[in-house]
């Protein structure tokens, strides 16, 4: 049996310049991070959500913030982690991940994608050439486009394990 889910977040940048910027669990810069209670990683924020749904769960925050604010945890590789264990326990694989990223800034280079791809290849456990992401501009349509904040789309397939 295969499953699919799509998991959307958005962050505004942070006013303060002191917060790191991280995306996909990899540090990009250390000023212009995203607003948040956690380190604000809308790549894995949304890929979290894309995970819960492909599983038949439920949004990140209606989880995370009990490891966020209760516990005091902020790196979100941790709220992956978590969701992780629950598709282990449902007995699911993950095929496939494509990841629309939106936004003005920062710009990313070829290297900095290669980065987050072997981050999140690590992360989760499964090949690097099943991971894509693509970004956008978007033309400067929208409040992402304009340099206010990022804004990531995420769609997983999961398939179930072989007995």
């Amino acid at each position: 049996m295969s499953r699919v889910g799509i998991g959307q977040d958005s962050h505004p940048f942070e006013k303060a310049k002191n917060k790191p910027l991280i995306l996909g669990g990899v540090k990009i810069s250390d000023n212009g991070g995203l607003k948040g209670n956690s380190d604000g990683d809308v790549i894995i924020h949304s890929l979290c959500n894309a995970l819960s749904s492909a599983v038949g769960g439920d949004s990140l925050g209606t989880w995370s913030d009990d490891i966020c604010l209760k516990q005091g945890i902020k790196d979100s590789t941790k709220y992956l982690e978590y969701i992780l264990n629950i598709i282990k326990n449902k007995n699911y694989l993950i095929e496939n991940i494509s990841i629309s990223v939106e936004a003005k800034k920062p710009y990313l280079s070829i290297d900095v994608v290669v980065k987050i791809k072997e981050k999140l290849a690590r992360l989760l456990n499964i090949n690097f050439d099943q991971i894509g992401i693509t970004f956008t501009s978007g033309e400067g349509l929208t409040a992402f486009g304009k340099g206010k904040g990022i804004q990531v789309l995420t769609i997983v397939s999961l398939k179930k394990k072989s007995d």
